[in-house]
């Protein structure tokens, strides 16, 4: 599955169970809040008598049961301030914890004096705000996590929406890049054609009209985003020498050496053709005797190595080959780059006689 589109869809689903995301850790931690208030309860058995206990579980329950009620009150006044400022947030914040912290402790008070003797629920003014304290610390601490949870949470459907927009920015630029090599084909296909029309050579021109039909079909047909077996891109690639040998009968001579090890390894659909379009316009149609292209592909330390070489005049001294040999070099160049991320490079060289591009990309398979 595509990271990009599992990254859309946990964003929905984190979006989607919100509401219950958040029910979920309330009644968690006012019951965290319920046991942790029992079990110290146990640890001073001086405080409560055997009679007593049964009335403090019913103090409890009204405790956290207020506690849960007033936490969610409280999410609600945050949910309104939260994307203030802090000048606005912090004051409004406080005043809102501390008077929650005074009705929570009316509720214990309340409940004290129903459920316990007057010796263990005895209050006056000074016990109910020191109990207001203990109460402001726990609520306190609920609204720090409360906080600590959404800005998280904020975090990280930020970060998926950006990852998500990166993904679309990022097809949309491979869908440009993969699209320009077909009117620049296009262009010199017609060419060629348009040649054999004013030749009277109505047959070859028929044939290749017939051919272009069946590459430019195979070539709309594939997702610039999908990769292929390196079999399944020469195939595609015979399609279109089909078409050039049409154009160049005998003059064009072509060869290849494939390691089985590399034949199922996966690359971008349509990534040869730029590469023998290029050393056809250098190494064979502006030779009257023709040239001979070779493609060779190996797998080395996890990389698939591909070269594309003719025995054409070279490269210009200092000229950088995807930028002066050709629109389908640099097209190949920006598609790995956005596909690969710095791991697949591209180099030219020359050689005697002729030039030589490589590809170089991880050996990656479908398995």
């Amino acid at each position: 599955m595509h990271p990009d589109y599992m990254a859309m869809r946990l964003l929905k689903q984190i979006s989607g169970h919100r509401e219950a995301a958040f029910w979920s850790l309330q009644l968690l931690a006012w019951s965290a809040y319920f046991a942790a208030q029992f079990v110290a309860a146990l640890f001073y058995p001086e405080m409560l008598g055997p009679n007593q206990l049964q009335g403090y579980l019913v103090v409890l329950v009204i405790a956290a049961t207020s506690g849960f009620a007033l936490s969610s009150g409280l999410r609600y006044l945050f949910r309104e301030v939260r994307e203030r400022g802090i000048a606005v947030v912090i004051p409004v914040c406080f005043a809102a914890i501390y008077a929650a912290a005074l009705v929570w402790r009316l509720f214990i008070n309340a409940a004290l004096s129903a459920f316990l003797d007057e010796r263990v629920a005895a209050h006056g003014i000074g016990q109910f705000f020191a109990g207001a304290l203990i109460s402001t610390y726990v609520l306190l601490s609920w609204s720090a996590l409360y906080f600590g949870i959404y800005f998280y949470a904020s975090v990280q459907r930020e970060r998926l929406a950006t990852a998500h927009a990166e993904g679309l920015a990022r097809e949309a630029q491979l869908k440009m890049l993969r699209y320009q090599l077909n009117p620049h084909f296009l262009f010199n296909t017609l060419n060629a054609i348009s040649t054999l029309v004013l030749d009277h050579d109505n047959q070859r021109a028929n044939l290749a009209v017939t051919r272009l039909s069946g590459f430019l079909r195979h070539s709309l047909d594939q997702d610039p985003m999908k990769r292929v077996t390196l079999r399944e891109e020469l195939n595609a690639l015979g399609l279109y020498l089909g078409i050039e040998q049409l154009r160049f009968g005998a003059r064009l001579e072509f060869s290849q050496d494939i390691a089985v090890s590399a034949e199922s390894v996966l690359v971008p659909s349509l990534l040869l053709q730029p590469l023998v379009e290029n050393a056809l316009k250098y190494a064979v149609a502006n030779r009257e005797a023709g040239g001979r292209i070779t493609i060779r592909a190996t797998v080395m330390d996890g990389q698939l190595q591909l070269a594309v070489t003719d025995d054409g005049p070279g490269l210009p001294e200092g000229v950088i080959p995807v930028g002066g040999r050709g629109v389908g070099l640099a097209n190949t160049r920006d598609r790995l780059a956005v596909l690969y991320a710095g791991r697949a490079r591209l180099l030219g060289r020359n050689l005697t006689p002729g030039c030589c591009i490589e590809i170089h990309l991880p050996a990656e398979t479908s398995a």
